[in-house]
């Protein structure tokens, strides 16, 4: 057994494999004292646009803000209806409830956690204004098909990127596009653990129109595009410059993060193969997966794995228990049990096992054979 417990992401030796670099960059910022729209940020503006190929960025808050922003710029009115994922996190329904407009729950795929073409554009009223499709556990959702359709109906996107930075989409066409690029606007997250992580809170919103890009800006801002002059209603969301000094840091080493937790999970998967009531995660083949989590779906034991491992020392976490539409903030005579199958389907199968840059193969070794041992116990 490991000497030390096998958490879920290591925060600390995050800090430590490039402690130097971020000491400066922090001595950097409070030398300066410029923590509100400093240097750091106008680099970090700078290097995140050359990472993605997103024409505009906008750095704000938080990635809940990213997204309620997002909503803002396009002026929906009250009741205009938002289809999204049933199985996700929260922040996506509760931007939309806060603006007084209507979420649209739909299921997911089984075998990618993302959300279904179909069942989509089956959920399309004359009252829907747009799609949300959100790129679950690092791998994008089926883009081409959704903006086939938004085109279709007429409709905007907005990505939820928070999980999927640096993933990349193809199109049958050749052409390349990441994760939060794609649609009418993208939002991402800097949550500390995240594959692209702060060390406080952050968010970024990606748009390539340079009118709507405006716009979002000046949201963020309080509504103004100058200093007291007020055009309409918006909100205080902003990086601070230490949070982007950090993540200019953060951002030189992300590809390096990537390749590593990729080949971490090819060793899971080799590992974990043909287990009876296991999956590994699947592979869209139009994405490339960023590994934001490696979730495992177990048929039955679910509970009983994880406890197992944490028995072991290995930590594990379910993503997500509850889906949205079963949430009490967020539940309605329209959408009961069994409305989502898959999605509640998901919500007693998913565990996401250990995967971050600073896990070793020892440690990955480590929780492959006490996974095997625990279904080697069952058969027994």
């Amino acid at each position: 057994m490991p000497k030390n417990k096998i958490n879920s992401i290591d925060l600390a030796a995050v800090y430590k494999q490039h402690q130097s670099e971020f000491d400066a960059a922090i001595a950097s910022t409070l030398n300066s004292a410029d923590f509100i729209g400093g240097k750091a940020l106008a680099e970090f503006n700078a290097a995140l646009t050359e990472f993605t190929g997103s024409q505009n960025i906008i750095t704000c808050g938080n990635g809940t803000d990213a997204l309620q922003i997002a909503l803002m710029a396009l002026n929906l009115q009250a009741g205009d209806e938002i289809i999204l994922p049933a199985f996700t996190y929260t922040a996506t329904a509760e931007v939309i409830a806060l603006l007084n407009l209507k979420a649209i729950y739909v299921d997911v795929c089984l075998d990618t956690f993302n959300i279904d073409v179909k069942a989509a554009e089956a959920a399309i009223s004359p009252n829907t204004k747009v799609l949300m499709p959100v790129h679950l556990f690092g791998q994008c959702a089926n883009m081409e098909a959704l903006l086939a359709l938004a085109k279709k109906h007429h409709l905007y996107i907005i990505e939820d990127a928070a999980q999927a930075i640096g993933a990349q989409y193809n199109f049958n066409s050749g052409e390349t596009f990441q994760a939060g690029c794609m649609g009418t606007v993208g939002c991402t997250s800097f949550f500390p653990t995240k594959n692209l992580g702060a060390f406080g809170d952050g968010g970024a919103i990606f748009c390539q129109d340079e009118k709507l890009a405006s716009e979002l800006k000046m949201i963020a801002n309080h509504g103004q595009k100058e200093k007291y002059v007020h055009e309409r209603i918006g909100i205080n969301s902003r990086l601070d410059t230490m949070q982007a000094a950090i993540l200019n840091v953060q951002l030189k080493h992300l590809p390096a993060v990537i390749a590593r937790k990729q080949a971490i999970a090819a060793r899971y998967d080799a590992g974990l193969a043909n287990i009876t009531g296991l999956s590994v995660p699947a592979r869209d083949v139009k994405s490339t997966h960023v590994f934001h989590q490696y979730t495992l779906r177990i048929n039955k034991h679910r509970n009983e794995l994880k406890k197992y491992l944490a028995d072991a020392g290995i930590d594990s976490m379910v993503y997500y228990p509850r889906p949205i539409h079963l949430q009490k903030a967020y539940q309605s005579l329209e959408f009961p049990i069994g409305t989502f199958p898959i999605a509640e389907q998901l919500c007693e199968e998913v565990l996401s096992i250990p995967i971050h840059a600073t896990l070793t193969d020892a440690e990955v070794d480590y929780v492959i054979e006490k996974i095997k041992d625990f279904f080697a116990g069952i058969v027994a």
